[in-house]
């Protein structure tokens, strides 16, 4: 697969998100995720995205397992900072420096491994001073327990900050072509400082697939409505118009509209690093497909033409995400 960099980390273009392998889309299945993960790697999707609170704790332990004697052929990248207790419940955003030292020796037994590749603050802390959890981050680097840092869903000014105190590899965020609000100055900021781009969600949560024609094709113990404002029935039939647009042109190109949603997001700049999540052989093979698909300049003003930014809000909360 074609690599790509954030900032000076190589990575693999497309990635592998592995937070629905273990909670919130439904039921787990610990073998079935295993085998995606070792054909991710067959595949060369290579670049691994976990996070501790995923689980809460497991995801980071089925990742540690699915890598054991192949850690020298992938990239591990997981978050910490969205702290929770063992049962599941929310115990807040936290940044604190003694914390991010805690996290992180806990990350590294989870996973099995002596160093994280890239490791994120999940989510800004807004009581802590960036310069602080960064700093602290930056020790983990001293210290070989990290190899790069990054943050997720920050505001342009604490990434201009962050990266003053340490360089930043990547900023994780929501980017598709539902959620293009990153366009107005976040991407930009990146860009002039030379940080790379993980765009989560690039299918808009599965609904970019067009697998799900009404909220009831969700899978039983799916949080999605309950999580994201954009499955409910106020906005599910406007964004499901969005994605029958989608699928129009897919039909064109002959791909699959989640081909076509995650091609879009290649072509937005050699920056930018997709990680769609999966946890069914059949449609990892299906995302990898899409760095096949190449989307010509007709294509491209086509989207921004009939595909416009989704209804609803991206959560049901947004007062962890740093704007």
């Amino acid at each position: 697969m074609e690599q790509r960099t954030l900032r000076d980390l190589p990575v693999s273009a497309v990635g592998l998100g592995c937070m629905g392998m273990s909670e919130f889309y439904g039921a787990g299945d610990d073998a079935e995720s295993l085998t995606v993960l070792h054909r991710a790697l067959e595949l060369g999707c290579t670049f691994l995205d976990t996070a501790d609170m995923y689980g809460p704790f497991t995801n980071e332990r089925l990742v540690g397992k699915a890598v054991e004697g192949r850690r020298d052929e992938v990239v591990i990248a997981t978050k910490f900072g969205n702290e929770r207790r063992k049962d599941g419940s929310w115990v807040g955003v936290n940044g604190r420096p003694d914390y991010v030292r805690h996290a992180c020796a806990a990350s590294l037994e989870r996973l099995g491994i002596d160093h994280i590749d890239l490791y994120y603050q999940h989510r800004v802390d807004t009581q802590v001073p960036i310069e602080d959890t960064v700093g602290a981050m930056a020790e983990l680097v001293e210290a070989g327990k990290v190899r790069h840092l990054g943050l997720s869903e920050a505001a342009a000014a604490t990434i201009r900050r962050a990266d003053a105190v340490h360089p930043i590899a990547a900023l994780q965020t929501e980017y598709s072509l539902f959620t293009r609000d990153v366009e107005a100055d976040i991407l930009p900021t990146v860009r002039e400082l030379g940080i790379g781009f993980v765009a989560y969600s690039p299918l808009g949560r599965g609904m970019l697939t067009g697998a799900f024609r009404s909220p009831a094709d969700l899978p039983e113990g799916d949080s999605r409505p309950l999580r994201f404002p954009r499955f409910g029935e106020e906005h599910f039939d406007r964004n499901l118009a969005l994605v029958d647009s989608v699928t129009e042109l897919a039909a064109r190109r002959g791909a699959t509209p989640g081909q076509v949603a995650i091609a879009w997001l290649l072509a937005q700049g050699p920056d930018i690093v997709p990680i769609p999540g999966t946890k069914r052989r059949h449609y990892l093979e299906e995302n990898v497909a899409a760095t096949d698909v190449a989307l010509d300049a007709d294509d491209l003003a086509w989207i921004e033409a009939n595909v416009g930014p989704a209804s609803g809000e991206r959560y049901a909360d947004m007062g962890t995400v740093n704007r």
